[in-house]
């Protein structure tokens, strides 16, 4: 019996707490188009996932990313240095990176949010553009 309670607490508990998995998804759009993403499992993206929905200005950086800043820093996760086209990434506390790429960024790297699961390439192209941010369908 008490097994069954401390279960049923424990699922109550995970299930309306709503946190990012690594099935989480969030859709990207502009005026390009629309891709949706499936989200990493961290701290920084429970966090983001949180602040939806958000309107973020993206400018063009080498051509082979768009950046943009978030509102609030994200808390701070596992970073890494090599990323590839969709990768979705934080490079400073809030900044918002979708690569269109792939390639390799200098220590101590990127935190890895998620990786659009569509067409990245709607971005691939010069100048900036507002994307709006908001949870998957």
């Amino acid at each position: 019996m008490l097994k069954s309670i401390i279960g049923a607490a424990v699922l109550t508990a995970s299930l309306s707490a709503g946190p990012a998995t690594a099935q989480e998804r969030i859709r990207i759009s502009s005026e390009w188009g629309e891709v949706v993403a499936e989200l990493a499992d961290n701290a920084a993206t429970r966090r983001l996932v949180q602040m939806l929905p958000l309107s973020i200005p993206m400018r063009d950086h080498l051509r082979q990313e768009k950046t943009g800043r978030l509102p609030e820093a994200l808390p701070s996760a596992e970073r890494q240095v090599d990323f590839a086209a969709g990768t979705l990434g934080l490079w400073g506390a809030s900044d918002f990176v979708v690569y269109t790429r792939s390639g390799r960024v200098p220590s101590p790297g990127i935190i890895v949010l998620g990786r659009v699961t569509g067409d990245v390439s709607i971005f691939d192209r010069p100048g900036a553009v507002t994307i709006r941010v908001e949870r998957g369908r």
